[in-house]
């Protein structure tokens, strides 16, 4: 099949109702003439008549010049009145609605009738069909993502719904919350309701798979002599353990403090890398430290 953008004519940045737009313009071009081919291939007699060459493409008589008088063809099929009297046209007039088919022939209906799925024109018209999905875009805090939440969104229709954001939700997920669209035609189902979501970035946490990573600054001394301090997680404070004499980028994990994950499985551990930071504005009394200090060892030595 080619490329579905083409076949529509539209570009990859068109909206929503552009795409509509763009089908039902295509579908009324083509509307007619699908129509006319049925009405002549869908029946036996007309079919048997064209194939012998004693009509057109337009249900006409070979050799009859609709200008000279008598009944006038049409772009549908046979022409003729009532009983197949002179001078009588039949037409189809429909209209287009708001979910991109004409009023009794919705798309589905067309393309299942071109897959030999219907039996009939008057069949056609009260074919059950499904009815419109709604499409909602959403953007989830990045918590939200990993703890779960509910969230209140507005349809299509005006109606407003909860919706509940799983644990463990990633960007670019979609939730269907299923008979929640638009009406189903003719006992047809009621269409989905899809929602596509994005997912925030948070100021210092980022997710590894179901993983949680974060860099915590630490002082010189809580580095160099250890110490208790608080971590900040989605579920709350935390007292995190700092061996003594850790370095600038030592990793420690909470284990059990990332991404929560469904099926009895262990949630994912949150990965903490430590970040000494030294005091700003300077410290005078840290300066005066470091000035006294005197150590032989070279923090570069394994560059050498």
């Amino acid at each position: 099949m080619r490329d579905p953008y083409q076949v529509l004519g539209v570009a990859k940045s068109a909206s929503e109702a552009e795409i509509k737009k763009a089908f039902r313009n295509l579908a009324k071009k083509r509307f007619q003439e699908i129509s006319a081919a049925y009405d002549i291939l869908g029946d036996k007699d007309k079919r048997a008549k064209f194939d012998a060459g004693e009509v057109d493409a337009g249900g006409n008589p070979r050799g009859f010049d609709p200008r000279a008088g008598g009944f006038r063809g049409n772009p549908v099929g046979f022409g003729g009145g009532a009983g197949g009297a002179p001078g009588g046209d039949r037409e189809f007039h429909f209209s287009w609605d708001d979910r991109g088919g004409a009023q009794g022939f919705s798309a589905e209906d067309i393309f299942s009738e071109l897959m030999g799925g219907g039996r009939g024109r008057g069949r056609r018209a009260n074919q059950p069909a499904r009815g419109e999905d709604f499409a909602v875009a959403i953007t989830a805090s990045f918590g939200e993502s990993v703890m779960g939440g509910t969230r209140r969104i507005v349809l299509a229709n005006g109606e407003q719904i909860d919706v509940k954001i799983p644990p463990g939700l990633k960007d670019g997920q979609q939730i269907r919350i299923k008979g929640r669209g638009g009406a189903g035609r003719h006992g047809g189902p009621n269409g989905d309701v899809l929602i596509q979501v994005t997912v925030a970035t948070h100021p210092f946490m980022s997710r590894d798979g179901n993983d949680l990573r974060m860099d915590l600054p630490v002082t010189l001394k809580e580095a160099v002599l250890g110490a208790k301090v608080p971590v900040p997680t989605l579920g709350g404070t935390l007292n995190l353990s700092i061996p003594p004499n850790s370095n600038s980028g030592a990793v420690l994990r909470l284990k059990g403090k990332g991404v929560p994950v469904h099926g009895g499985q262990a949630a994912g551990d949150l990965y903490v890398r430590l970040v000494v930071a030294l005091p700003d504005p300077p410290d005078a009394a840290l300066k005066q430290f470091a000035e006294n200090w005197h150590s032989n060892f070279d923090p570069r030595a394994r560059m050498k």
